[in-house]
């Protein structure tokens, strides 16, 4: 398993998304997901403090929630790299030093643990200065509460100012970040982002590599409206997009494979990225997202879709 920058931490090259928990997955849906994801080796979990805010009836922290349960359930929570998040809870977004303190203790009640592994900054937050933010999650990392930190959401101007700033402070520097990318977003990543994360061995673990379900090749188009990803999936679906997932369906094809495999497996190609974050809301959707770690790729069908891609 690779590790995470330049942390302790080594990560399956597959996290678990968990912010359909509480959404898609009910709680015993949930748990069957987590048990096949661990099965399988898998074992890190990505989840936020606001997750799943925006689905009927919750009001944020029901992920957390879910996977605290599980985690006591099943004993193993010296087995699982829990990555949560903090700054965006709803009405209260922010980095100051007491949302923050204010983030890490929700978090480790409802998680049911003394510490998070992989502590985001959920999104950069510019009215807060640097030095409150990052001298906050160094008394975290100090005081076991937190074991390492990485930036979500971050300009590569704002994280090389971070990184100058911890190094100042004398407090421990971001190793991860987590930016929206994917073969149908690549802008949002590539060029200053990556190269600063290559310079400074932060490791990316990738949010929506899947365009929220458009690469998997299983949404007929707009219309298809019972699916809880419809509005977000139809952002997706242009002509440009609609070319390269015909490629990722030819390739799909000829490797006996799914989509979904396809599209993960191009992403850990990318040699700053350590483990996409992919979720499910069932536990047999699972095995073409874990079946991306296994997946070589012919460097004919890479440079196919790095072209098509661009």
């Amino acid at each position: 398993m690779p590790p995470i920058g330049k942390s302790a931490l080594d990560v399956f090259p597959l996290v678990l998304g968990g912010n359909v928990f509480g959404w898609t997955a009910d709680e015993e849906t949930s748990y069957d997901i987590l048990d096949a994801f661990v099965a399988a080796g898998g074992n890190a979990i990505d989840l936020a403090d606001s997750y799943p805010y925006w689905a009927p009836g919750c009001s944020g922290g029901e992920a957390e929630t879910i996977v605290g349960d599980w985690m006591r359930a099943r004993g193993n929570r010296d087995d699982i790299i829990v990555c949560t998040k903090v700054g965006r809870w709803p009405g209260n977004h922010g980095l100051t030093r007491g949302q923050i303190l204010g983030g890490i203790d929700g978090s480790l009640r409802r998680l049911q643990t003394d510490r998070v592994d992989l502590y985001y900054c959920h999104a950069d937050d510019e009215g807060t200065p640097l030095e409150e933010t990052l001298g906050t999650l160094g008394e975290l990392i100090a005081d076991g509460r937190v074991r390492t930190i990485g930036a979500s959401n971050y300009t590569a101007d704002r994280l090389a100012e971070a990184l100058t700033v911890s190094d100042r402070l004398g407090v421990e520097r971001f190793c991860a970040v987590q930016p929206h990318y994917s073969l149908v977003e690549r802008m949002t990543y590539e060029g200053p982002l990556d190269e600063l994360c290559a310079a400074e061995q932060l490791s990316c673990l990738p949010y929506w590599p899947l365009a929220a379900g458009f690469l998997t090749g299983k949404y007929i188009g707009p219309a298809d409206s019972a699916l809880a990803r419809s509005d977000t999936v139809a952002r997706f679906q242009t002509p440009h997009n609609e070319s390269i997932l015909d490629a990722v369906r030819g390739i799909a094809a000829r490797q006996g494979a799914e989509p979904a495999t396809v599209a993960l497996a191009w992403l850990l190609t990318r040699p700053t990225v350590v483990a996409p974050i992919a979720s499910a809301s069932r536990p047999d959707q699972l095995p073409a997202l874990l079946a991306s770690v296994s997946l070589e790729l012919d460097p004919e069908d890479i440079a196919l879709l790095d072209e098509l891609s661009r």
